[in-house]
């Protein structure tokens, strides 16, 4: 999608609502707050308006960062599960990540058994097309079942320990969970996750494995690739 597709019939130039876009979901705020942001840049928007520019551009952002990333993450797949309360009932968001942290897909459930383990990996092997070198999951035996019957020759190793990765991933959407006073429907978790998580990906940079120098650079070369997918004039 070209530029003036992308943009037309909003009276905000491009550069404001991908700054928008990008404060949305790059930090854990509230749509009020960035609101309040913009306004002291002498933006005047309402946080409805941030929230559908975030529903609308964020989905075609986060499609082209998935594009782009096809085949060029890890072989090595992490899976978990975490609970999450809403309407007073539980589900399960299920996320996949590599051994570099990138996450590579998510999925909510109102199930945690074989069946949804199942559903999480048939999109998985789908959205990648290939299988992983090995699979690390917790001790859930959900996870050996849907393995036995669709990746019955990969490498499964399940051990709580060994899954820190996958279990720190949940984090931002925990952080996210408490300043939004909790999803308010499996649908809008879902709508979220799916475009928070490819645009966290973009950021996502080992900070603790790199010099300061190093890592300037690749936060640099980040915001550029940020404003190639948002079809953006350089500054």
């Amino acid at each position: 999608m070209t530029d003036a597709l992308l943009y037309r019939r909003h009276r905000f130039p491009p550069d404001v609502i991908a700054h928008a876009v990008w404060l949305y979901f790059r930090f854990p705020l509230s749509l009020r707050m960035v609101e309040d942001l913009l306004a002291e840049r002498g933006i005047i928007v309402s946080h409805q308006t941030v929230r559908s520019w975030a529903e609308k551009f964020g989905r075609e952002f986060s499609k082209t960062i998935r594009r782009r990333s096809d085949g060029k993450l890890g072989d090595k797949w992490h899976l978990d599960e975490v609970v999450i309360s809403i309407g007073g009932r539980k589900h399960w968001l299920w996320r996949a990540v590599d051994q570099e942290g990138f996450v590579l897909d998510v999925l909510v459930q109102a199930r945690r058994d074989r069946q949804a383990a199942l559903r999480l990996m048939r999109k998985l092997l789908s959205r990648h097309n290939r299988l992983p070198r090995v699979l690390i999951t917790d001790k859930l035996r959900s996870y050996s079942a849907a393995k036995r019957e669709l990746m019955p020759g990969i490498e499964h190793r399940s051990h709580k320990g060994l899954n820190n990765r996958a279990e720190n991933s949940h984090q931002p959407t925990r952080r996210r969970e408490r300043i939004m006073k909790r999803f308010k429907s499996p649908r809008q978790l879902q709508r979220f996750v799916s475009i928070h998580d490819p645009i966290a990906n973009l950021f996502h940079l080992p900070r603790h494995e790199i010099t300061s120098e190093d890592f300037r650079e690749l936060r640099a070369a980040a915001m550029v690739a940020w404003r190639d997918i948002a079809q953006l004039e350089a500054p």
